[in-house]
């Protein structure tokens, strides 16, 4: 199995680098999803209380038989239950889903127009304090929304994350991240494939390197030091998106690759969602 290395959050807590994200995946078939992931080396799945399956992929861990320690669980808020009380019961219910003692990183899924996400953050705070969460986070953070919460409650999110892929590199976010010990996470790592997977761009540093191109931008996304989440119901894409840790790209490569930026979203905008 590939040994997936870790990342090391700003609280010491070590993160896969790579997981299997279960957006879109029917709750019906999570489980045997989540065992494939298992079976080929995953040890990160990431679910949110929207996608409507965190119940398969506890049934999933519990099949599994895998120790819980082995297995880095992440869930996220969904976005009408902002506000302390909402959102201690929402915890709640996840964990109940999940059939876990403690989870391992817990997100805000989206900041929305609301502003109330502050006490939201004050909420998830309380709960790592108590110890039922290790690591506390956010989804689909802009800087000004991560300068609110920083400022207004002094605890740092340990990550943030986005929307990311040759066609949206977040530069500007990713450095601020930086600054700041954030851990950038990238959802749709591979922009929904299609058109990214057929660039000439990939499709050429995919026959340079000898790998398929979704292998290549997985590993650019490595190299630039990103967690990937990529999600797949196929057993051979599952292994074949964990198999990017025998190669790397050349410095050459990467750049070539970061280029392709078009500040183009597959998703919606932070700034304006919700």
């Amino acid at each position: 199995m590939p040994a997936v290395p870790d990342v090391t959050l700003h609280d010491g807590v070590q993160m896969p680098q790579l997981g299997l994200g279960v957006w879109q995946v029917p709750q019906e078939g999570t489980v045997e999803v989540v065992l494939n992931a298992l079976s080929a080396g995953y040890r990160h799945v990431d679910t949110a209380a929207g996608y409507g399956n965190e119940a398969g992929v506890g049934d999933a861990l519990r099949i599994s038989d895998l120790p819980r320690q082995d297995v880095f669980i992440t869930t996220k808020l969904a976005n009408e239950q902002h506000g302390r009380e909402r959102t201690l019961r929402a915890f709640d219910e996840s964990m109940a889903k999940l059939q876990l003692e403690h989870l391992d990183l817990y997100l805000i899924h989206w900041p929305t127009q609301r502003d109330d996400y502050v006490e939201t953050w004050q909420a998830f705070a309380e709960l790592q304090r108590e110890g039922r969460i290790r690591s506390i986070g956010v989804s689909n953070f802009q800087k000004t929304h991560l300068r609110k919460l920083i400022d207004e409650t002094g605890v740092v999110p340990t990550v943030n994350q986005v929307e990311l892929h040759p066609y949206l590199v977040q530069e500007d976010l990713r450095a601020f991240h930086a600054e700041h010990g954030i851990a950038t996470e990238a959802w749709s790592p591979l922009a929904r494939g299609g058109q990214l997977l057929s660039d000439p761009v990939v499709t050429r540093v995919a026959a340079e390197t000898g790998r398929e191109p979704a292998q290549v931008v997985l590993r650019w996304h490595l190299q630039l030091g990103n967690v990937v989440i990529p999600k797949s119901v196929t057993p051979s894409r599952i292994a074949s998106n964990i198999d990017v840790f025998g190669f790397t790209l050349s410095d050459e490569q990467v750049a070539d690759l970061s280029a392709l930026n078009r500040d183009e979203r597959t998703g919606p905008d932070p700034d304006t969602f919700g």
